[in-house]
């Protein structure tokens, strides 16, 4: 990727803390643009607030955090060649998408926009016209999987396909724990449905008492599901091992035998890509853009979200079954090579590169 050497990049997202997977996917795209020798300038959205007690008021917050950001927009404008807008749905859109792509426009930079939220649907439902009033100025719309190219396309705003990417140099197999262990590495919010995992392994567990459950997260529902655990009676068996970095998550994957996604929204979950370039076979709830990662039966196992019997019965099938177990583990390593820098970055210097030469 030659043509990105020396390419002033501005990278508008989120960045951890917290490690969700946006921020994620934030921070390795300017670590790897950087290794081709492009120049990155990052905007973060999510600075911590200054100063900190300001944290605990919910509306006055909000413009402590977008003054500096529209300032740091603002600069960040007249040294770059092109904007790339890490986008999200609802407040996340307003506040920070929209913005970015309006300053852009003004400081004639051209501005893509790859958005990455997994309740477009929704979202567009309710916002379709403030979305479209902004996309008139992006130079392009970007989204990771064919699912969001589907949501936007039916509102006849046509969108071009660049995967997430996963670093198999750090997520790969390796040895697994003597004792089973069920990993679910998504935050601990409503829509990730935590809940219905751990009523579904409490159903694997009577079964199989061996098996344990690790939940690699954090949120405001972690003293619900806590007590879930507890009630359900599975607390001495669920470890709620908190926010992980890129290493330790690539070690617990690693030593599990099954990564569980309960989710009733997503796009494209990192979580997911992660354990397959780990070869941990997956059973993932058949929502939004995970049929277009992971095909039933061939990758991973797909159950109807908030179906905790159907979760259990794939998560038994797993562990009852090696042969398949293994079948899904040869396919996911196979997948999962589509999703690294090598096969993605050139896509993403022929989306700077066009938007460049129309400008």
């Amino acid at each position: 990727m030659k043509t990105v050497a020396g390419m002033r990049v501005g990278l508008v997202g989120p960045l951890p803390p917290p490690a969700g997977g946006m921020a994620m996917q934030t921070r390795q795209l300017a670590e790897l643009l950087r290794g081709e020798k492009a120049e990155v300038l990052l905007v973060p959205t999510n600075t911590p607030y200054r100063p900190a007690w300001i944290a605990s008021w919910r509306g006055l917050r909000a413009v402590f955090r977008l003054v500096p950001y529209l300032i740091s927009l603002w600069r960040a404008a007249g040294r770059i060649d092109v904007m790339h807008v890490m986008a999200n749905s609802g407040w996340s859109w307003h506040l920070f998408a929209a913005p970015a792509v309006w300053i852009s426009r003004m400081r004639r930079v051209p501005v893509v926009v790859n958005y990455r939220g997994g309740e477009a649907v929704e979202f567009l439902a309710r916002s379709e016209r403030s979305v479209r009033c902004t996309m008139r100025l992006a130079s392009r719309l970007v989204v990771p999987s064919g699912f969001l190219q589907e949501v936007f396309g039916r509102r006849g705003l046509a969108a071009e396909i660049v995967p997430n990417i996963v670093d198999l140099t750090r997520f790969r197999p390796g040895q697994r724990a003597a004792t089973p262990q069920i990993i679910v590495a998504r935050n601990l919010e409503p829509i990730y449905d935590n809940a219905i995992a751990l009523r579904a392994f409490a159903r694997v567990h009577q079964a199989v008492p061996a098996v344990r459950m690790l939940i690699a997260g954090t949120g405001p529902e972690e003293a619900t599901l806590r007590a879930l655990a507890t009630e359900l009676g599975v607390g001495e068996a669920v470890e709620f091992a908190g926010r992980l970095d890129r290493d330790t998550m690539a070690a617990r994957l690693r030593e599990s035998t099954v990564a569980l996604n309960p989710s009733r929204v997503d796009n494209m979950p990192n979580s997911v890509l992660e354990a397959l370039a780990c070869g941990v076979p997956v059973v993932s709830t058949s929502v939004g853009g995970v049929p277009y990662i992971v095909e039933d039966e061939r990758s991973a196992l797909l159950v109807p979200p908030g179906d905790a019997v159907s979760m259990a019965a794939a998560i038994r099938r797993l562990l009852d079954d090696p042969v398949l177990a293994l079948r899904l583990r040869d396919a996911g390593l196979c997948d999962v090579k589509a999703y690294t820098w090598a096969a993605v970055g050139p896509s993403w210097c022929a989306v700077y590169s066009a938007v460049l030469r129309r400008a």
